[in-house]
Order: C-alpha cells, then sequence, then structure tokens
C-alpha cells in the first residue's frame, strides 16, 4: 500500500479553503457581526419586533458561519503540526489518528464549499418539509413513513435540531402525510433540492404473492417564514377545524380537541399541527407554516412569471426526481443529476450527503 503524500493532500485543501474564505469574505463578515452584536444589544431593540427578529437573526446566522470556518482554519492548521510529531516520535497509531483528521477536515471543508452555493433569497433559513403518500395505497403509505425515517435519520447524523409538527397515519400502514422543521443555518437552500417525487420499486411486505410494487411518496420543502416577510391572512381567507391528535395504533391520544386543521381557502392549501398541548400553540404553529407555504407559492409564481418572460419552457425539475430499487436490483439513482449509489439500504438509513451536494451542484449550474 502506497504512503499517503499528506503533504500534498493539506497543500489541496488549503487551497479549498482559501477560496471558500474568500467568497464568504470573512473580514466583512467580522464586521457585519460585530455592528449586529451592537445593534442587538440597544435596549430599545424589541420596540420593533419586526426589526428585532431580522437583527437576531442574522447575527445568529453570521456567528454560525464564522465560527465554522474558524474552526475548520484551525483544524487544517494543526494536522502538520500532529504529522510532524507522530513522524518524529514514529508513533503509528499517532500517524492514523492525524490522518483520520485529516480525513474529517476534508469532509468539512467540501461541506462548507457545497454551503458556498446557496446564494438564494431564503436558502439561509430553517426548512418545513411535508411529505406525503401518492399513488400505491398501502405501499405508498409505509414508503412515506420510510422517506420520513431517512430525512430524521440524516438530520440526527447531522445534529440538526427537528420537530415534528404534524403526522397523519394511515389505517392499515405508514402515513398519509408529515410535517416537520429543520432548524438549523442553510436547512432550506440544502434540503430544497430533495424537492419532488420519489419512486420506490421493491417486492411488497403486503403482498402474500410477493409481487414487486412501485409507489410514490411526494415532498415539498418550504422556507420557514419570519416577521419582515409580510405574508397576510385575512380571516375569512381560512377554515379552521379542530380535532382529537392521535398516534400509531390508538397511541398518545389526547382527551381534548387540541389539534388544529387550517385550509387556505383561496389555494386549497391545508396544513395541520397537533404536537403542542394546547389548541391556541397548535393555532399558532399551524398558522406559521401556511405563511410559509404561501410565501413559497408566492416565490414560484414570482419565478414562473420570470421564466416566463425569458421564454424558459424546461419546466419544474421537483417531479419524478428519484428512484429506489430494492429489487430486482439494489440502487438509488437522482433522475436529474444521474447521481446513484447500490446500498439503498445505507441511503433509507439517513446516508443521502452525496445525493444533496450533487442536487445543489446541479441546480447551481442550471441557474447560470
Amino acid at each position: 500500500m502506497a504512503a499517503r503524500e499528506f503533504d500534498l493532500e493539506i497543500e489541496k485543501l488549503n487551497v479549498i479553503l482559501a477560496a471558500i474564505e474568500q467568497v464568504l469574505n470573512l473580514p466583512k463578515l467580522r464586521e457585519d457581526a460585530a455592528e449586529l452584536e451592537k445593534a442587538a444589544s440597544a435596549p430599545n431593540l424589541w420596540d420593533d419586533p419586526e426589526k428585532a427578529q431580522a437583527v437576531t437573526s442574522r447575527l445568529s446566522r453570521v456567528q454560525v458561519v464564522i465560527t465554522r470556518v474558524s474552526g475548520i482554519r484551525r483544524r487544517l492548521d494543526d494536522v502538520p503540526i500532529l504529522l510532524e510529531l507522530a513522524q518524529s516520535e514514529s508513533d503509528e497509531k499517532a500517524l492514523q489518528d492525524a490522518g483520520t483528521e485529516l480525513d474529517e477536515v476534508g469532509k468539512s471543508i467540501r461541506d462548507l464549499e457545497v454551503q458556498t452555493l446557496l446564494s438564494g433569497e431564503y436558502d439561509e433559513r430553517d426548512a418545513l418539509v411535508t411529505i406525503r403518500s401518492e399513488a400505491g395505497g398501502v405501499e405508498a403509505a409505509d414508503w412515506a413513513e420510510m422517506l420520513m425515517r431517512m430525512y430524521l435519520r440524516y438530520c440526527e447524523r447531522h445534529h440538526f435540531k427537528v420537530d415534528v409538527l404534524e403526522t397523519s397515519y394511515a389505517e392499515e400502514a405508514g402515513i398519509k402525510s408529515t410535517t416537520f422543521r429543520v432548524s438549523t443555518p442553510y436547512a432550506y437552500g440544502t434540503l430544497s433540492v430533495e424537492q419532488g417525487t420519489h419512486r420506490l420499486v421493491r417486492i411488497s411486505p403486503f403482498d402474500s404473492q410477493s409481487r414487486r410494487h412501485t409507489s410514490f411518496a411526494g415532498v415539498e420543502v418550504v422556507p420557514v417564514v419570519e416577521q419582515s416577510d409580510h405574508i397576510d391572512i385575512d380571516e375569512k381567507e381560512i377554515r379552521v377545524d379542530v380535532y382529537r391528535s392521535s398516534g400509531p395504533g390508538g397511541q398518545g391520544v389526547n382527551t381534548t380537541d387540541s389539534a388544529v386543521r387550517i385550509t387556505h381557502l383561496a389555494t386549497g392549501i391545508v396544513v395541520s399541527c397537533q404536537n403542542e398541548r394546547s389548541q391556541i400553540q397548535n393555532r399558532a404553529t399551524a398558522m406559521a407554516v401556511l405563511q410559509s407555504k404561501l410565501l413559497e407559492r408566492r416565490r414560484q409564481e414570482e419565478r414562473a412569471r420570470m421564466d416566463a418572460l425569458k421564454g424558459d419552457n424546461s419546466g419544474s425539475w421537483g417531479n419524478q426526481m428519484r428512484s429506489y430499487v430494492l429489487a430486482p436490483y439494489q440502487m438509488v439513482k437522482d433522475l436529474r443529476t444521474d447521481f446513484e449509489v447500490g446500498n439503498p439500504a445505507a441511503v433509507l438509513d439517513g446516508e443521502i450527503d452525496g445525493f444533496i451536494e450533487a442536487g445543489i451542484k446541479w441546480r447551481k449550474s442550471s441557474e447560470n
């Protein structure tokens, strides 16, 4: 086995990280952080809640970016020192540890490189992810639940905060739909490339004759609305229904009608929330989800108008975006980027970083 060329690897990573630091403009970010900290400490900040929300949100995001980049730079600069100590003492274990650290730093730099491609208006925000079963009956409901687990495992692997707002369980197995919020910088920009129809081909566990079935589930990703977005909803435009929260198999059933379902009459958009204990809290959360979906609808309409003016007839890339085949062979393939892997079990356990990275790069190249 050939010896690793550590110096060459470190040099290449230094070049990539330096380019990222230049794109992000760290000195400017630090200036912005100082100004935002000054603004956030003003005694009258919360006299204007909308402005306060914008200041504190922006400050949090800037600080996260600075901390992340600075931490990666520090780790990369420390690797040559670790290698020098290991080599001077001929310590094979220490050399392996230094190599492992270099691998981890390299992955962090590549992840950061992908994040620099996220420059959309809402990319920095938290994300609301909704999964719905589509064609396929009980198969589709089971598939929707498998997708829910895949994304929750992905978030768990990356230590993203997740709040499940609502889950509607199907009668036989699986779920009809679920909505959850992912809270981390650039959650929307990262997860928005997962939007579209996901197709599963497998031997059905619900078919007594063990036949192969195809089922579909839809994934919708929208940015979380902020106070500065000005999405006004007239009470006359909505219908509010309350009902009793429930879990699978009758578990977790509340004794009061605290769950809330809101229907926006003009668009037909329906949102629900049942994770809070009180009807008031569930209503507030459901209204926030509705505002986010209306914001995304407005953004898509504006983009459609711009595409029409530009003569863009490419259509949406969201539909039929990925196939998961479990039988007669094993493969997961993204139909937009052609990125594929031969280990569906790992993908369904949340290892979707390669698909997300390829999707972000594909979207960026499509915009140019």
